[in-house]
């Protein structure tokens, strides 16, 4: 055990905090009561929005997939996400316990509709218990931001950042869902968290980390782009522990740190698809593209089962579509490197984005944090580096680890003495949890003041951003209560079903534009990149209505109306 003067700085307690023990009983209990509190009104919010909207266009396909694992035991559709997201949802549906058709043949999209709609089941009940397992993993993750900001920056620190991760709308949008980005993201940041504690006890968190990488890479393949980064944060931590006196053991400590972490990784990846067929038994149902040059080399060396491989093949063909994208205005196909930095800048509370900057500026330059850096700001560098370098601009879920991350660094602010330090960074703590708690339950949607809130995000983002489907319920509800009986012309961007809802509507695009008169509901996405008969049918219409900041309502013509607002 190493002594105690070789332990790095952060490793001894905070001169401003004291030991547990010696607190005054009355304040013991008020962190764990404000980490329960912030808690419970994240899992509030995202209970709310599960409840209340209806599937998004991705969830489907994973429900179904979910399904499939339960009654077939194999990988049938969706291979290019790996099984361990898919499982987590699998906990839910095996509660809901739906009828499965299995005499059904479709594509992966077409399997998740019919379940959810050709089946009978209650699509409404069935994605509730979908998506709860994944919104008791994000409150998980909840835990993981507070407990390595309390490492790095006491109490106050880590409940900051657990109060900026508890209302980042991102997070709580796409927690929400039975989809796979946050439980993705969460398990690279306990993967960190885990490397970072290794440097005191490698023995311990070094096979944790690796079991973390492993969750990550079993989640989404998105995570291949940071191992290397963890890989080499791991051989860092072993080299800290043992110190630098004999160079030649702590190398071959920190190889041997690198080749542990990453067998354990690759076994837990091997174990997820062994948990869902034994046999690991795998026939294409869609077409695989053929990869050549340097991604060729990377599958064919890639340590993983064929089914895994095939789906970084899908994942890689998916890179030479070509996407189209919608950025201010601006319809685009193909992918903009500065996207997601814009869209981060829009969709991220204000108060937040100072908090990000002041805190990873604090990590970088105080002595006291400094150490923690790479463990925070490289992953997180470097995955929205591959984000940003990708072919597909369709959403901050490309980059929802930086609410995580950053919450952790944000915290670290609260290291700098004086009270205008705590006091400026309470204000904005506050700040963000108001600006957050106006959008409930519409964070989807979210975007902040700076950029006119909710009700304008259509304006300048589109896709997962704004409109992915989720307000097809809500727009039933609409028609039914404000327009009975008017005939409704509809362009929905989505995998629910309307007619399921009770919507009965036609195809605009389908006749002479003269023919649309009652209504035209347009989903936001779809009219942002509107284009022939639609852009024509859009420009001579007045908008009358919108449906929770994602379907916005005309009146086709001069035909009068009442204009109302979500």
């Amino acid at each position: 055990m190493m002594a105690r003067e070789q332990l790095p700085v952060l490793d001894r307690p905070l001169p401003s905090e004291p030991p547990a023990r010696a607190l005054p009983r009355a304040r013991r209990w008020l962190t764990p009561l404000l980490v329960g509190v912030l808690l419970a009104q994240m899992a509030v919010a995202m209970v709310t929005t599960a409840v209340e909207q209806t599937p998004t266009i991705d969830e489907p396909v994973y429900v179904g997939t979910a399904a499939e694992y339960l009654h077939e035991h194999r990988v049938l559709h969706n291979p290019e996400h790996p099984p361990l997201g898919k499982l987590v949802i699998a906990l839910g549906v095996a509660v809901a316990d739906p009828h499965y058709d299995s005499s059904f043949t479709g594509d992966q999209g077409e399997t998740g509709r019919h379940l959810l709609y050709g089946s009978g089941n209650d699509p409404w009940r069935l994605m509730l218990w979908a998506r709860l397992p994944v919104i008791a993993l994000t409150l998980a993750f909840g835990l993981v931001v507070f407990a390595f900001a309390r490492e790095l920056a006491g109490r106050v620190g880590g409940s900051a950042a657990l109060a900026l991760y508890a209302f980042s709308p991102d997070v709580i949008a796409h927690g929400s869902l039975a989809t796979l980005d946050v439980p993705a993201a969460g398990f690279i940041l306990t993967a960190a968290w885990l490397l970072w504690r290794a440097r005191l006890r490698p023995r311990l968190y070094l096979p944790l980390a690796g079991a973390a990488v492993g969750a990550a890479l079993a989640t989404r393949m998105s995570a291949l782009a940071v191992v290397p980064v963890l890989l080499g944060l791991a051989a860092w931590s072993v080299w800290r522990a043992g110190g630098a006196r004999d160079r030649r053991r702590a190398l071959v400590r920190a190889a041997c740190a690198v080749c542990g972490v990453a067998v354990v990784a690759v076994a837990v990846v091997w174990l997820t698809y062994l948990v869902v067929d034994p046999r690991l038994r795998w026939t294409p149902r869609q077409h695989i593209p053929v990869v050549h040059g340097l991604r060729g080399l990377l599958v064919a060396l890639s340590p993983f089962p064929e089914a895994y491989r095939d789906g970084m093949r899908v994942q890689f063909g998916f890179e030479n579509y070509p996407w189209q994208g919608f950025l201010f205005g601006r319809v685009y196909t193909g992918s903009l490197w500065y996207y997601l930095p814009v869209a981060l800048l829009v969709k991220t509370p204000l108060g937040m984005l100072a908090l990000w900057a002041a805190g990873s500026v604090t990590v970088l330059a105080v002595r006291r944090v400094r150490p923690a850096a790479p463990y925070l700001l490289l992953p997180s560098a470097v995955l929205l580096l591959a984000a940003m370098t990708g072919a597909r601009d369709l959403g901050t879920r490309y980059a929802v680890f930086m609410p995580m991350f950053l919450a952790v660094a944000a915290g670290c602010l609260l290291v700098l003495r004086g009270r205008r330090t705590g006091a400026v960074a309470g204000a904005l703590v506050l700040f963000v949890a108001v600006s957050s708690l106006r959008a409930f339950p519409f964070y989807l949607p979210y975007s902040n003041e700076a950029f006119g809130g909710p009700d304008k995000t259509r304006l300048r983002l589109h896709d997962s951003n704004v409109d992915w489907g989720q307000d097809l319920g809500r727009l039933a509800d609409r028609l039914r209560h404000r327009y009975p009986g008017q005939r409704v012309w509809l362009v929905y961007k989505g995998s629910g079903v309307p007619s399921y809802y009770g919507i009965r509507a036609s195809d605009p695009r389908k006749v002479d534009p003269r023919r649309v008169r009652g209504l035209l509901v347009v989903s936001d996405s779809s009219a942002a990149k509107a284009k022939g008969r639609l852009a024509e049918l859009i420009e001579r219409s007045r908008s009358i209505d919108h449906v929770g900041y994602s379907i916005t309502i005309y009146r086709p013509d001069s035909v009068t109306g009442t204009r109302n607002h979500s």
